[in-house]
């Protein structure tokens, strides 16, 4: 199992969740309540995903695509330990992983 930590925007509010190996970030923060919409589905469409994840945990992810990176470029707040929970795998490895939810987003898929 790991614990996943998600840190509200502002830093004021700490949620904890655990998840299993196999689990997408976004498919846990959802079902945590966390304010991601995820409205492409995990194809990489949109950047309404985008999570800040932890300095200290970031080398524990592998990292990002090419697509993932340019729609990160995209992504409001913007860091360089940015990445879209839709493409983060949870996996035996980890321990616990740490994620700040960004100011805010922006779909560009018209809507």
């Amino acid at each position: 199992m790991t614990l996943v930590r998600f840190i509200s925007a502002d830093g004021t509010r700490v949620e904890e969740a655990r998840g299993s190996p196999g689990d997408c970030l976004l498919d846990l923060a959802q079902a945590y309540g966390q304010p991601l919409e995820g409205t492409c589905e995990g194809q990489m469409a949109c950047s309404t995903c985008h999570v800040i994840v932890a300095a200290e945990d970031a080398d524990k992810l592998p990292p990002p695509s090419e697509e993932e990176e340019d729609m990160l470029d995209l992504a409001v707040g913007a860091t360089r330990t940015s990445r879209l929970a839709c493409q983060i795998m949870l996996t035996g490895a980890m321990e616990s992983l740490t994620v700040k939810m960004p100011p805010g987003a922006r779909d560009m898929r018209g809507r």
